[in-house]
């Protein structure tokens, strides 16, 4: 089978597609034909050597890309019985973190014909929902449903800021937050203002005109998908109780996106333990009965996957060039045959 493959560190183009041994699927799992993967920043970041120190630091350890995946199960593994041949599924195709020793988002492999995946990790496609819009689901979707419904404990009535809200997060949590009954506030650019409140948000700000941090607004929870803000400069827009979530970062050399994440870290515990605010980073997990949630919310219409671009399987490298100039309307997702 044809599949997108890195054996060394540098930019996309280090990137090939290559004819490799089709997946056997193991206990648990599942054999997917892929149809559609979606592509992260994080993918980007791991071609350029960002997981070195899980990963392996010199060459990569694990050498297959793509964790979201939308396709038709082939066959099953021993002891998989939640899916049949021929099922329409999406969500993570990760590796085991306990059989491979790596961590929970290590990749799969879903940029490719086909890909074995836990079925834990998957759920069955919407009708109403197309391969191209699963796709763009698991991993930016799972963030910002855990962020919002399970640490901000998110009610109707709240007010929500979403920085980044025109991004593969922020387009779901804007979705999330109205859904849920919130006032929902997005900050983008004044070109993606439009589709912004298109899918939900009630108040768009354009960050090149204003400076959300020194309005006069309050918000009970702040979702952050670009960090580029000090995180002290959060606190004095947060409601008495209210939460910052840090969903994502500039990117950067490793040393200084570390340096970056222990003095957010620091800094955050020390506000948090000195007001009843709290600001945390927060990296979501796959989870099989979330993404169910997801395709619920998917079947019934109140969320709508928003996909910029698609690029064929032979055009990986562009795709991720792409991503990685920061700037998708939603997600970027690579489509197989």
């Amino acid at each position: 089978m044809r599949a997108a493959v890195y054996t060394r560190y540098g930019p996309p183009d280090v990137v090939e597609v290559l004819d490799i041994e089709k997946p056997v699927p193991g206990p648990g799992e599942v054999l997917i034909a892929v149809r559609a993967s979606g592509l992260n920043p994080m993918e980007c970041g791991i071609v350029r050597g960002g997981g070195r120190f899980v990963n392996g630091w010199i060459s990569p350890r694990v050498t297959r890309l793509g964790v979201d995946v939308a396709g038709v199960v082939e066959d099953v593994g021993p002891g998989a019985g939640r899916f049949k041949p021929g099922d329409e599924v999406f969500g993570a195709a990760v590796l085991n973190p306990r059989a491979s020793g790596v961590s929970v988002w290590t990749s799969g492999g879903a940029l490719a014909e086909y890909v074995s995946a836990p079925e834990s990790m998957l759920a069955l496609k919407p009708e109403n929902v197309s391969f191209v819009q699963a796709a763009a689901v698991p991993v930016a979707g799972l963030t910002a449903l855990q962020a919002l419904r399970g640490k901000a404990r998110l009610e109707p009535g709240r007010r929500v800021l979403v920085n980044g809200a025109s991004g593969g997060v922020g387009t779901f949590a804007v979705q999330i937050s109205k859904a849920t009954g919130a006032h929902v506030t997005g900050v983008s650019s004044e070109a993606n203002a439009r589709l912004v409140r298109s899918i939900g948000a009630d108040d768009a700000i354009d960050y090149t005109r204003q400076d959300f941090t020194r309005g006069g607004e309050r918000f009970d929870v702040l979702l952050d998908c670009i960090c580029n803000h000090p995180v002290t400069a959060y606190r004095r827009i947060l409601s008495r109780d209210g939460i910052c979530l840090a969903v994502g970062g500039p990117h950067g050399p490793m040393l200084a996106a570390i340096g970056r994440i222990l003095l957010a870290i620091t800094i955050a515990f020390t506000v948090s333990k000195l007001t009843s605010r709290k600001l945390m980073i927060f990296i979501a997990r796959p989870d099989g009965e979330d993404l169910e949630f997801l395709a619920g919310m998917m079947a019934s219409g109140k969320i709508t996957p928003v996909v910029d671009l698609t690029f064929p399987l032979a055009n990986v490298r562009e795709a991720l060039r792409y991503v990685e100039k920061g700037h998708a309307r939603g997600k970027v997702v690579v489509t197989l045959p």
